[in-house]
This record gives structure tokens, sequence and C-alpha cells, in this order.
């Protein structure tokens, strides 16, 4: 009788846990990537800036950046962005620990259908990407907001308060410009200086950094580049360092 009310009681204290909580894992890493799909990336551009997303994540260099930290293992989700009326989570917060897990994820994003939505409002997904960490069940030592793009904000709230929150709670955010010189769909020319309208007003944070893709095409080796840096964070700053002194 006493054992089941021991058993009881162990239901009734696992129903007031949160949801997730079960499953939650510390982790070296957690990880947005904040994915444009604004009106200026037409349909064949949305292709090859998620195929770069779904070869990157599974990439070897990728891989053993994940598995050569402490913990050996990173909490990442995946986000579409456009203006300030639409963030969309397409993966939510998985843990990434191996090629099969990584594989996985990738697959879960492949299967998601495409969208397109208006305008572009990187304060809107800074704002969207505070409330998923919040959200985030899974603890790790750093975190990253990584927004990709083709323009600069012209939706939403200014940007800039919206990084300064960010900052102040302590999330780094690296960008990945997509610099070209393809007009706009509506005829307009192509954004000036992206890469340092990025450096300068929306990137942030210890370490932060901008990796420019020079057009589409070149994205997946871009992005293959940014994920490395930024799941190696301080080994990576800290081997460059041991290298120099040399």
């Amino acid at each position: 009788m006493g054992a089941f009310r021991q058993s009881v009681a162990g239901c009734f204290f696992a129903m007031l846990l949160p949801m997730g909580s079960a499953g939650a894992e510390k982790v070296d890493l957690e990880l947005i990537l904040a994915v444009d799909i604004s009106g200026s990336v037409d349909a064949y551009e949305a292709r090859l800036q998620r195929q770069g997303y779904l070869q990157a994540l599974v990439h070897p260099t990728v891989i053993r950046a994940i598995t050569s930290g402490e913990r050996r293992r990173i909490a990442v989700t995946y986000v579409e962005w456009a203006g300030v009326h639409y963030q969309r989570a397409v993966v939510d917060w998985t843990v990434v620990r191996d090629v099969a897990s990584a594989r996985a994820f990738a697959a879960r994003i492949a299967r998601a259908p495409p969208m397109r939505e208006y305008w572009t409002s990187i304060s809107g997904v800074i704002d969207y990407s505070l409330r998923r960490f919040a959200a985030n069940p899974h603890k790790g030592t750093r975190r990253v907001l990584d927004i990709s793009g083709d323009g600069p904000n012209n939706s939403g709230r200014q940007l800039e308060p919206a990084r300064a929150r960010a900052l102040k709670m302590g999330i780094v955010i690296n960008g990945l410009p997509i610099v070209n010189n393809r007009p706009q769909p509506w005829g307009g020319p192509p954004p000036r200086n992206l890469d340092r309208y990025y450096a300068q007003k929306v990137i942030g944070g210890p370490g932060s950094f901008v990796i420019v893709a020079r057009g589409f095409k070149d994205f997946g080796r871009a992005v293959r580049i940014k994920l490395v840096r930024e799941i190696a964070g301080r080994r990576l700053l800290h081997d460059r360092q041991k290298a120099s002194r040399r």
C-alpha cells in the first residue's frame, strides 16, 4: 500500500513539472538560425538558402565542432522571418549531438513547406527570438542568434532598441548578409553596403561577427563557415590565440 501511495505521489509531482523539463539537457550552445524569407528573396533563392543550411548542418566540419565541445551537443531552432507580422519556428528547439540527430533535424526542415512573406523586420525577429530563448528547456553556456538576410530593417520598430535588449540579456548576435547586384523583384536597386550595415547595426556581443555570402549560390559555403565559428566559439578564439603566440 505504501509503494502505491509513493507511486501516486510521484505521478502527481511529475504533473506539476513544467512541460519539456523531463527532456531538458545541458548543452554547449543555444543557437537560433533566423532565415530571411521576405519578398526580395524569390523562390529559387529561397531554395538555395534552405539547401545551404541543410547541407551545412550535416557537414563533417560542423559535426566535429558540435562533438568537440565540453558537453558535446547543442540546442538549435530554425526560424523563418519576414516583416514584423511574420516569424515562424519551422523546427523548434532540438538537441543535436551527432550525425544522426543532425540529419533528423535537417530532414524536418526539408519537410516544411516553403513560405514567402513581405517586408524585412530584423527588429521583429530579434524580439521573437528572445521569446524563443526564454521558452527553451535546454540550457547552454552561450546563447547565439544567427540572422541571415538580404536587406535592412524596414518593418516594425527601430532596430537599435531591439538589438540593445538582446545584448543586455547576454545574447550574441551574428550576421550573414547576402550581398548581390540583382535588382529587387519590384525593380528597385539592391541594398548598398549591406555587409557594413550588418556590421554596424545588427551584430553585437562578445565575439560577434559577420560572414558575407556573395550571392545566394555562395550561401552554402558562407553558412558552413559561420556555423563552425559559432559552435566552436571561445575554443576557436583560444586556439587562434595559442597559434599566434608560437
